[in-house]
């Protein structure tokens, strides 16, 4: 079966079908911290940019593996897990563009992932990050 999005390029539904796997694992990860699969979702050279305490920051992929490695797991906390897909878009079979909501304990953040589809793998490779909220709430 092959799929055509808004007029971009042909898409079978293996590659949309891997893309939609691939951020559900993000989200596994967001909520469990287990760095163990930290290579199948961020690419090793994957960046990250977004604001925290109001200062700028920008981590490479092993800075930001510490983080998760030293938080505290929403699902050590018994926190309630949400997250949602806002938008999926496909530039052709090897790269997209995702923005999703994901909360982390009381924190909301809005994240912008560039996706890259490497040896068949869909993998992040840039993210940007805004906390919408630090209390849970829209």
């Amino acid at each position: 079966m092959t799929t055509t999005l808004d007029g971009f390029a042909s898409l079978d539904s293996a590659c949309a079908v891997g893309l939609i796997e691939a951020i559900q694992k993000y989200f596994d990860l967001m909520y469990d911290c287990d760095t163990s699969r930290f290579d199948q979702v961020f690419r090793s050279t994957v960046q990250l940019h977004g604001y925290r305490e109001g200062q700028m920051v920008a981590w490479p992929a092993q800075v930001y593996r510490d983080i998760l490695d030293k938080r505290q797991s929403p699902k050590s906390l018994n926190a309630a897990r949400a997250d949602e897909v806002l938008l999926i878009d496909f530039a052709s079979t090897t790269q997209a563009f995702t923005k999703v909501r994901v909360r982390v304990n009381t924190m909301l953040f809005v994240d912008y992932l560039t996706w890259h589809r490497i040896g068949g793998t869909w993998l992040i490779t840039s993210k940007g990050f805004h906390v919408e909220s630090s209390t849970g709430e829209i």
